[in-house]
């Protein structure tokens, strides 16, 4: 798996200083998708044009850093809320609510032959959803090539290993069954996330990051406790002692 770069690891620091000041945790899953966060907001996104919602709304504490960077000021709570003139295009954090929101928004785009792509990210324990299965059908359905669905497949969910709890492992196979464009990747590797968020497409294109639930703090790293769970101080100083290195 990647190794972080200087950038990825002042995220996470970054995450650690914005959410212990507001009240924030949840950080396995907002660690997991830095490196999403950042193709997307550094590399990817047209801002002018482009929509992104953040459907595994737990995971809010990168997103709302990458959109301070920007000069928004979203409401800092545990899920986002719906601001479009602060980037938050949907409220978000009940599973299942982000991928058919970017859906509607991708079809309406097409009907009224507007530019512009619609990207969501999504948690593999939200897969486990049946607004999702739908989604799949419904986006193939009306030929949506504007929308991306990107699964931060970190391979923990709030109850435990979502191998446990209910398999997603068939998620790309059903999708290219249906008939989306599949794309599995490493998704700690910057180069190859900007990459494949920018090919084009023919049909809605789901993209499959395997990530590392806590990456980056070793004792978070593969742990469901860390799902979501405040660091104690000690446990908080460890983690930026290794983030800085």
């Amino acid at each position: 798996m990647t190794e972080l770069n200087k950038r990825s690891k002042n995220l996470r620091l970054e995450i650690i200083k914005l959410s212990k000041a507001n009240g924030g945790y949840h950080y396995g899953g907002s660690f997991s998708c830095v490196e999403i966060l950042i193709s997307l907001f550094d590399k990817c996104l047209n801002f002018e044009k482009d929509k992104f919602v953040m459907s595994k709304g737990h995971a809010c504490w990168g997103y709302y850093v990458l959109l301070h960077e920007r000069g928004y000021r979203p409401l800092l709570e545990g899920h986002p809320h719906r601001d479009v003139h602060n980037g938050v295009e949907w409220t978000t954090g009940s599973e299942g609510h982000g991928m058919p929101a970017a859906l509607g928004m991708a079809l309406a785009r097409k009907l009224k032959k507007q530019e512009g792509e619609i990207f969501v990210l999504i948690g593999d324990g939200e897969c486990q959803e049946g607004t999702t299965w739908e989604s799949f059908l419904l986006a193939k359905q009306h030929k949506l090539n504007n929308l991306t669905v990107i699964v931060d497949y970190n391979k923990i969910q709030g109850s435990g290993f979502v191998e446990d709890i209910l398999s997603v492992k068939s998620l790309g196979n059903v999708a290219r069954a249906v008939g989306w464009k599949v794309s599995e990747i490493d998704g700690h590797d910057l180069d190859i996330l900007s990459k494949t968020l920018k090919e084009k497409k023919n049909e809605p294109h789901l993209i499959i990051a395997d990530t590392v639930k806590g990456k980056g703090v070793s004792f978070m790293e593969n742990q469901p406790k860390w799902h979501a769970n405040w660091p104690s101080t000690e446990y908080e100083k460890k983690a930026i002692e290794e983030l800085s290195k």
